[in-house]
């Protein structure tokens, strides 16, 4: 007798439900069972007619057992896997896009180690907010499956990828450039370097390890800002290049080895494209309208897509030289872009690697420095990072007593930033001060996180907000009033 469970029990009872990107959870409940029925509601309830879906994964440990249970649900549903192995997620999204295949990445990008999750892609791009609440509908097979066939890694998926590349970037734009490849567990690691290679670079290897790092391009650890800084200055560096876990999201240093903000990298990255319109997050820089670059800026909420669905109306609308970032830096290109009499087919999911070759080309034709880059833009700065092990009702319940409270806010952060001029609900509570300051606080999608991102006229400024709110925050838990 078969029985059958509803996705939407299933997610409450093993607590892995979708994010803002893929679904998530702990390994522990990421189960064979709970694997297979998240990969059959997809091929279901998304894809029912697809043939063949093109299947791969990170460098984490959880990554390969949680890939054969999807191979295992991907055959039993009489299907074919396109096996790409371990690569990057925009690598995967990009063969996909090309082929006219679903996918599904196995990955947890830059989660903690404890979490992991699967992400979805039809043939046209990411599964949108619309598909995930069919696959939340969906009723599958409870039972799991014993056989998923030889998984034979398909080499011509990550070459495609870096081919991309190659063809739109100017031959031997990096030589005599000297670039530091943070590799920790990224599952980019390697292929970065090879491509750096060919355009010229001499690359040199930094903070490989075996065991997993999950990086946060958002919220820079204090150990990578010092080490950093500690290997510009040792290896001589022009760049330091890295990216989270499955390289959807870059962390760029500069030649002093300073990191980057996401988002400024994104404004950058549009600049040279020659973008006309930018869809991106409310959390996001305010200098990328105030610089003047772009056509039309279109804020959304946080999460890849909701940049994407604005983008797609954008283009519906007859747009073009549309793009999308986060603040994460995470890059996507809405519709193909021609440069110098070269082509870049479009890609509408985070991607780090344009971005980094972006800067580098955009400084190399300048003639000046990474840090040079941002010389000419408003003189605006953001920072952020999060509370860990937070859980998301208690980030609600704050939000909640915050929103529309001027004597709560006031108590919380009136002593940091002053009066409060007006509030943004777009996603979480976005709060703009009489002083120009902003502070921004939100749950994580993706994990018990509370994140918090501020904006200030100084650098160093805008990351005392940052550590100056989150403190009052973890102090409100210890029984401070406000």
């Amino acid at each position: 007798m078969q029985f059958s469970t509803s996705m939407q029990q299933l997610a409450f009872e093993s607590g892995v439900a979708f994010g803002t990107s893929g679904a998530r959870g702990l390994v522990s409940a990421l189960t064979e069972a709970v694997c297979q029925a998240y990969t059959t509601a997809f091929l279901n309830a998304v894809v029912p007619q697809a043939p063949r879906i093109v299947l791969g994964c990170d460098l984490r440990p959880s990554s390969p057992s949680i890939m054969r249970a999807c191979a295992k649900a991907i055959h039993a549903a009489g299907r074919e896997v396109v096996f790409a192995g371990a690569l990057p997620t925009p690598a995967l999204a990009f063969y996909s896009l090309q082929q006219g295949l679903p996918a599904v990445m196995v990955t947890g990008s830059h989660i903690p180690f404890d979490r992991n999750g699967i992400k979805f892609y039809r043939a046209d791009g990411e599964i949108s907010k619309a598909d995930e609440a069919a696959m939340m509908a969906a009723t599958v097979p409870a039972e799991t499956w014993s056989a998923a066939g030889d998984l034979v890694p398909d080499v011509e998926v990550l070459g495609a990828y870096l081919a991309r590349y190659r063809a739109f970037f100017p031959a031997g734009f990096l030589a005599g450039r000297r670039i530091g490849v943070y590799e920790h567990s990224s599952v980019a690691r390697d292929a970065l370097g090879e491509l750096l290679r060919s355009f010229g670079a001499t690359v040199v290897s930094l903070g490989r390890t075996d065991a997993f790092v999950p990086v946060d391009t958002e919220a820079v650890s204090a150990a990578d800002r010092a080490q950093g800084l500690a290997w510009a200055a040792q290896h001589r560096l022009d760049a330091i290049l890295s990216t989270d876990g499955d390289a959807d999201r870059p962390l760029i240093a500069d030649e002093r080895g300073q990191w980057l903000r996401g988002d400024i990298v994104g404004l950058l990255c549009a600049r040279y494209l020659g973008a006309r319109v930018v869809a991106t997050p409310v959390s996001c820089n305010t200098a990328i309208e105030r610089c003047g670059a772009f056509g039309q800026v279109l804020r959304t909420r946080i999460g890849s897509p909701y940049v994407i669905a604005a983008m797609e109306v954008a283009l519906a609308a007859g747009a073009t030289g549309v793009v999308g970032f986060e603040a994460n830096g995470g890059f996507l290109l809405g519709d193909a872009i021609e440069r110098n009499g070269r082509n870049l087919a479009a890609l509408p999911t985070r991607d780090a690697v344009l971005p980094m070759l972006a800067l580098l080309a955009m400084a190399a034709e300048r003639g000046v420095s990474l840090s040079a880059l941002s010389a000419d833009l408003p003189g605006r700065f953001t920072a952020s990072d999060r509370v860990q092990n937070f859980p998301v009702e208690r980030s609600r319940a704050l939000l909640s007593k915050l929103q529309g409270s001027r004597e709560a806010i006031g108590s919380l952060v009136g002593a940091i930033c002053g009066v409060v001029a007006s509030e943004d609900l777009t996603d979480g509570l976005r709060l703009s001060f009489e002083n120009g300051e902003i502070v921004h606080l939100r749950p994580s999608g993706n994990a018990p996180e509370l994140r918090c991102y501020a904006e200030a006229d100084s650098e160093a400024w805008a990351g005392e907000l940052v550590r100056k709110v989150l403190g009052r925050v973890t102090a409100t838990g210890q029984g401070v009033p406000f």
